[in-house]
């Protein structure tokens, strides 16, 4: 069974139990951490577990119109809250044994370059071509030649 900050979840509750708790978690008397919950209301969490390195990764996705100094105050914050926080209650935890995670603040959306709701100028072409354009390059090592000799 997973805990999230001290109260059980199951798999797919794992993203809104972390909300949630980070928003109860939050002081009401700090204005950093009350502008946090503010902002933590219009974020959406995205939760994902690394089976390889058995570590687990929360997105906090804040929207595009937040400026950078908000999402430093955001991270100030969890940073706050965590800190007074895990060492009584981990963060997570999977049958009582502390596990890895991290902590993403973010605004960026990935483009999508399929489906229905495809990014403009994002076909899959394009977003390959910086990588074709980066492989000859001024600069780059021609691996074609490298073994030749020249008389």
């Amino acid at each position: 069974m997973f805990r999230i900050l001290g109260e059980d979840a199951l798999y797919i509750d794992i993203a809104a139990t972390f909300k949630r708790r980070l928003g109860e978690l939050a002081s009401a008397d700090d204005e950093k951490e009350k502008g946090f919950r503010e902002l933590l209301d219009r974020s959406e969490i995205l939760y994902l577990l690394n089976g390889t390195t058995e570590e687990h990764t929360f997105f906090i996705r804040v929207p595009k119109e937040i400026t950078p100094e908000e999402i430093q105050s955001m991270a100030d914050a969890v940073l706050a809250i965590l800190g007074r926080t895990v060492e009584e209650t981990p963060l997570i935890d999977v049958d009582g044994i502390r596990q890895k995670y991290q902590v993403i603040i973010t605004n960026w959306d990935e483009p999508e370059i399929i489906g229905k709701n495809k990014t403009a100028g994002m076909s899959s072409g394009e977003v390959f071509k910086p990588i074709f354009r980066s492989l000859d390059a001024p600069g780059r090592a021609n691996f074609s030649a490298q073994n030749q000799f020249f008389l």
